[in-house]
């Protein structure tokens, strides 16, 4: 199938489609597509928003002439039909649900805007603008089969809703339909990401101690980014305060000052380069006194939970030779009936589990008059490099980047893929040496993506979807 006339083809195909392309991505963006499981219902699991956003997807899905099934409203599917049948289907998975907008946006958060070679708007990185590639990508086959081509396998477009926070639509789809022969993820970065570090959640839970000093902890916005900002409700004089470097003081009404501190925001599985809120004002609290002896105790933690963002200090440090090493992170804290909650986000490779994080960080609760639970975890993934699946798609890529030596590797991020027998992420994301300044990246703000790289993604994806075509599954 896939010779340099078909590449022709495919080069061509993508010049007609990409405004359209733009466009769908812009219609995607404009939904606020986070979960809210306070408003779900029947037919809308993760909330209105969410859904809103996958009854989009779907809706493009068909104009593009794709077969389309809904189900219940927790994910969605479109086919392009093969001679295999449904049954036996190469997948690609997306999704359309998004991390909350967050804080320092410069350009409109819920609309696409074209700046200087790229696509700015919550989602157009992770993962709105490569689920349309994976759409458009699938709508050029179907397009091979209107005009009589018969694939070998159906190929279809699982439309994910709930990854970012948690990935419950996956299990739902897998326990009503059969695996796919082989799925990959546009959600990652390029060359190819064959394994995941293990995914681990918790949460430390102080006693009844707020009020004392400290009124309210406020800071973040959800448990898989690093806290940008972080604030605290207190009692003192704002007068009284010192300026310090990333903290803010302001005057909150008699008696109380409300202190802001600002970090660099971030991934969860990608803390260097971040600051993270939480830690620089327990600190800023501690220095000035402005804690009963509980609430010291908690903000010691904090302290302790931020040192550095490895595990090293909390005592759970690990590393492996697939992997490298350990990520922990402090996420959210709030303030709950008198009581302190910080969450915790560890990646974690091979040589530890879950279990033995949870004791540790339990006996560390322990040590600072707390509480600890686990709340969530995923043992790590791994498929070989190896495999013809695999080296179809390093191929592919290789050749498009002109990076012949190209190879897979693994990441602390979780994506789709770990909920598969056979899977891998696949870009669309790639090293970008002339990335301006101002681009920000995934679950931050100004979030940013190179429209020359989404196009070059988009054929990617076409010609590797056509080698798969060709393998013996």
């Amino acid at each position: 199938m896939v010779d340099e006339q078909f590449k022709q083809q495919v080069d061509a195909y993508v010049d007609e489609v990409w405004e359209d392309v733009v466009a769908d991505i812009d219609r995607l963006v404009r939904h606020e597509s986070v979960e809210d499981l306070s408003a779900a219902e029947p037919g809308k699991p993760w909330g209105p928003a969410s859904n809103g956003a996958l009854v989009e997807a779907e809706q493009m899905a068909e104009r593009l002439g794709l077969t389309v099934t809904d189900v219940d409203g927790y994910l969605g599917f479109a086919d392009v039909p093969g001679a295999s049948g449904p049954e036996r289907h190469i997948a690609t998975i997306a999704h359309t649900d998004i991390v909350p907008l967050g804080l320092g946006w410069n350009f409109p958060a819920l609309e696409v805007t074209r700046k200087d070679g790229y696509l700015v708007g919550r989602g157009v990185q992770d993962d709105k603008g490569p689920f349309v590639l994976s759409l458009y990508a699938a709508h050029f086959f179907q397009r091979l089969v209107d005009a009589g081509q018969e694939l070998p396998y159906t190929l279809r477009c699982i439309i994910g809703n709930n990854e970012e926070t948690g990935m419950g639509d996956v299990p739902y789809y897998l326990e009503r339909y059969p695996e796919p022969l082989f799925c990959f993820s546009p959600d990652a970065d390029f060359p190819l990401i064959c394994g995941e570090k293990g995914l681990y959640q918790g949460r430390f839970t102080s006693g009844q101690v707020a009020g004392e000093k400290i009124v309210e902890l406020d800071g973040g916005t959800v448990p898989n980014a690093i806290c940008g900002q972080a604030t605290a409700l207190v009692r003192a004089d704002a007068a009284s305060l010192p300026a310090a470097e990333r903290i803010a003081v302001e005057p909150a009404g008699e008696g109380l000052v409300r202190i802001t501190a600002t970090g660099i925001g971030g991934h969860a599985s990608m803390p260097a380069g971040t600051v993270n809120a939480i830690g620089v004002l327990a600190r800023y609290l501690l220095a000035q006194g402005l804690a009963g002896a509980g609430e010291r105790d908690f903000l010691e933690l904090l302290v302790t939970l931020t040192e550095d963002a490895y595990g090293r200090a909390s005592g759970i440090a690990a590393a492996d030779d697939k992997f490298g090493e350990l990520t922990c992170v402090a996420g959210t804290i709030r303030t709950v009936d008198g009581r302190f909650v910080q969450t915790v986000d560890s990646r974690y490779p091979t040589t530890t589990t879950g279990e033995a994080i949870t004791a540790r960080l339990s006996e560390l609760a322990a040590a600072h008059g707390c509480a600890f639970e686990q709340t969530s975890g995923d043992a790590p993934f791994y498929i070989s490099p190896d495999s013809p699946e695999i080296q179809a798609l390093l191929a592919t890529y290789a050749e498009y980047a002109g990076k012949p030596d190209a190879q897979a590797f693994t990441i602390g991020g979780g994506t789709y893929a770990r909920h598969f027998a056979r899977a891998c992420a696949f870009g669309p994301g790639d090293f970008d040496p002339d990335k301006p300044a101002w681009v920000g990246g995934e679950h931050g703000p100004d979030e940013a993506v190179s429209e020359d790289a989404l196009r070059r993604a988009l054929k990617i994806y076409i010609v590797a979807i056509a080698r798969l075509m060709e393998l013996d599954l």
